[in-house]
Order: structure tokens, then C-alpha cells, then sequence
């Protein structure tokens, strides 16, 4: 048995939210966890991008900040991320050469590509939720996000071809 087998993972939930005015347009992100007791909340934004790419951006940036492998359920109101995992989209665009099934290129290859190693790493559960129901964690990060993208002074979305 390895070491790793033998070290219990830590678990934790992560909310994350995606927002952008106009779309495209300034974008933000955020994602929310309570680890060890601690409440996280992360956010970001950028100059200017759509709104999948900040719902995308939010899992990697909150996955990107966990410190050692762990069990996650991450809860998002994004389809588009949802369904790309849980549905198989994104194995088959892999698979594909990165062409979706109209045979066209793959939107935010980029930041899809960022996700493949996290999702090694960790041992993710993606949930959907319905935004804008009362979810008190969904409803902080969607503030969070709005904030963030409405913040002066975003970084240019290097992915983002606009």
C-alpha cells in the first residue's frame, strides 16, 4: 500500500459562481469553502470575457488553491461546467482532437486544459444548483462574483480571443 493510500484525503465543499455584465464583457469569479474550520472566499475578475469562461475560471482558481489532494463536491449553477464533466462532453472533445459534436473547435480550450490535471489530483463530485433560489452559498458567491467583476483595473483574459 502507498503512502497516499494510507493518508485519508481531506473533504471539503466548494460553491463557485461565474458572472459577467454583458456577455462578453468584465467578468468575475468566486468560489466559497469552509476548510478546518475556516470560511474561504476567493474572487477575481477580467477585463473582458464571457460568462462560461468566469463559471470555468471559478472551479480551476478554487481547485488550483487546495493544498493537497482532496475529496470535493463542488456545487456550481453552470451547466456548461456541469454537464462538460458529468455528462462526458469534456472526454469526448479530448477524444475528438478537441472538436465538440457539430465538429467545430471546442470553446475555452484554454481553460479546459487547465482543469484536466485538477481533476487528477482530486477526487471532484461536480452538483448542479439552481442560481438564484435562496442557496445562501450560491447567493454570496454570485454577489462576490458581480463585485469582482465590476472592480477597476481587471487583468485582459489572455484566453479570451476579443
Amino acid at each position: 500500500m502507498n503512502e497516499e493510500a494510507k493518508t485519508p484525503r481531506q473533504a471539503v465543499t466548494i460553491h463557485t459562481d461565474g458572472a459577467c455584465l454583458g456577455n462578453p464583457g468584465p467578468g468575475g469569479y468566486s468560489a466559497i469553502w469552509e476548510i478546518d474550520g475556516e470560511r474561504v472566499e476567493l474572487c477575481g475578475g477580467r477585463k473582458l470575457t464571457t460568462n462560461n469562461r468566469m463559471e470555468l475560471l471559478a472551479a480551476i482558481e478554487a481547485l488550483e488553491a487546495l493544498e493537497s489532494p482532496t475529496d470535493v463536491t463542488l456545487i456550481t449553477d453552470s451547466r456548461y461546467v456541469h454537464d462538460a464533466i458529468e455528462k462526458r462532453w469534456l472526454a469526448g472533445w479530448q477524444k475528438r482532437g478537441w472538436v465538440n459534436a457539430e465538429k467545430k473547435p471546442v470553446k475555452n480550450q484554454d481553460l479546459w486544459r487547465r482543469l484536466i490535471p485538477l481533476l487528477k489530483i482530486h477526487n471532484i463530485k461536480f452538483h448542479w444548483v439552481r442560481g438564484h433560489t435562496g442557496n445562501p452559498d450560491n447567493e454570496r458567491c454570485d454577489v462576490l462574483a458581480k463585485k469582482a467583476a465590476n472592480s477597476r483595473d481587471l487583468p485582459v483574459d489572455e484566453g479570451y480571443p476579443g
